[in-house]
């Protein structure tokens, strides 16, 4: 049985659990409260020595950092795909960058953002708000037109679309319309929020898109 600990809010966590889901693997969570400093405790960081969610083990193999996850889960459980066909190289490298730019840049400043919206309103540093917005609106911009003619980015549903789900969810709470005069986003989220994966994931808040 697969085991992952996990704190739901997390969006790194959540890929893991929508690329599970996709794969139809059962597992056992583990939920890690980092509000309380569970990541700290001398057992979790056993498990991962940076104290970060999420973490899987599956038989004796303990692994952490949801893309390393991600291409364990690739690699042992290959159906159905979610990364390009092997020999595909040009797709699979497109789909890597894709997912690193979400984990690495999208989420960030998606969560910048929720950081400072989270401030009551007279503690918010305008121009950080403004800076976050105005990164997510330029990605935003950069992902409808590299969407241009195809479904998803790398041409099939893939990591690289599910890493930007868990942010992307909750834009519309934040003030921002990802869809709106983007509309090969908007047809791509409804694409993605129509998947059971991503619908009954618990934790994520999918209603949010409802009307994009």
């Amino acid at each position: 049985m697969i085991k992952l600990y996990d704190f739901l809010p997390c969006p790194f966590g959540q890929k893991v659990r929508i690329i599970l889901a996709e794969k139809g693997l059962s597992y056992e969570l583990i939920q890690v409260d980092l509000t309380q400093g569970e990541q700290r405790k001398p057992e979790f960081l056993r498990l991962n020595p940076f104290g970060r969610v999420p973490v899987l083990i599956d038989e004796d193999i303990t692994i952490y950092d949801s893309t390393i996850i991600a291409e364990y889960l690739e690699d042992e459980y290959p159906e159905p795909p979610l990364l390009p066909a092997v020999g595909s190289s040009a797709l699979r490298a497109r789909a890597r960058t894709w997912e690193d730019f979400a984990d690495t840049s999208f989420t960030a400043q998606v969560g910048q953002l929720m950081s400072e919206m989270g401030k009551p309103e007279g503690d918010r540093d305008p121009a950080r708000l403004q800076r976050s917005q105005t990164l997510i609106e330029r990605a935003l911009n950069f992902i409808n037109h590299e969407l241009q003619g195809q479904e998803y980015l790398a041409q099939q549903f893939s990591v690289a679309d599910i890493a930007f789900v868990p942010r992307l969810v909750v834009l519309k709470d934040l003030g921002l319309e990802p869809g709106q005069n983007r509309p090969n986003v908007e047809a791509w989220l409804n694409r993605m929020v129509d998947r059971p994966s991503i619908q009954s994931l618990e934790g994520l808040t999918v209603q949010l898109l409802a009307g994009v």
